[in-house]
Formats: C-alpha cells, sequence, structure tokens
C-alpha cells in the first residue's frame, strides 16, 4: 500500500501504471478543488500541462491527448477517497522531496521489533475488514 504526497506526480505514475490504483492507500495533495468542477479542473490541467501559474511545474506535460483519461483517472481517485485535500480544511501540508512512501513494515523489521509486528497484524486485520488489499 501506498501514500502519495504529490497529486501531479502521483496521477502520472498512476496513469502510466507505474503504481496500480489499488496499491494506492491515499494522495495527500496540496490542492482545494473538484475534478467534477470544470473551471477547477480547466486550472488544474492547464498548469499541469502548460505551466498557467508559475507554483505549477510542467508534471503532465507530454499527456496533452489523455485530459479525459486524466480527469477520469482523477474523479475515480476523488469518489473512492483515495484523494485528500488538507487545504479544504485550512491546512498546508509541506512539500516533500519524495512522493510515495510506503506502508509496508520490511520483513527484517517485523523479525526483531515485536511492537512492530503486533501494530503491523493489527493494520492487516483493520485493512481487512475495511476492504483495503495488504
Amino acid at each position: 500500500m501506498k501514500v502519495g504526497l504529490s497529486l501531479s506526480r502521483c496521477m502520472r505514475d498512476i496513469f502510466e501504471k507505474k503504481v496500480d490504483i489499488e496499491d494506492v492507500l491515499v494522495i495527500i495533495a496540496r490542492t482545494d478543488f473538484d475534478p467534477h468542477n470544470d473551471a477547477h479542473w480547466k486550472n488544474i490541467w492547464d498548469g499541469y500541462c502548460h505551466g498557467g501559474r508559475k507554483t505549477f511545474k510542467y508534471e503532465w506535460e507530454g499527456l496533452e491527448e489523455y485530459e479525459q483519461d486524466m480527469r477520469e483517472l482523477l474523479i475515480d481517485l476523488y469518489g473512492s477517497g483515495k484523494l485528500h485535500q488538507p487545504r479544504q480544511f485550512n491546512a498546508h501540508p509541506p512539500r516533500m522531496k519524495y512522493y510515495w512512501l510506503e506502508c509496508v513494515v520490511p520483513e527484517d523489521e517485523l523479525s526483531s521489533n515485536p511492537t512492530a509486528l503486533k501494530a503491523w497484524e493489527k493494520y492487516k486485520v483493520l485493512a481487512g475488514l475495511s476492504g483495503v488489499r495488504v
């Protein structure tokens, strides 16, 4: 399971099949928009493809012909609760130099750390109850 920390980079990885959408627990985006809203979408799309605002990078450059596919993917993430936007709650997460976090405890940590093993077992039970694939 993965936690994403960049909407643009994570979306591109999912679209390019570098990351399976089923492996995404949540993407914590530094945005505040609704992908169903045409004006919001245009702002996001123009910014990530063409640098519409100086704060945007060209993360989706080269994907111009896939606009509808990207929007549908984002609507899927949004609708499934896999897109968290702290700015909607007046919080401003910092930019990070990495953009995927793994939610899996390494095997060597489990074998040498009983506390980590106990926490991991509890997480797997809760994840299974909520339908999350671990």
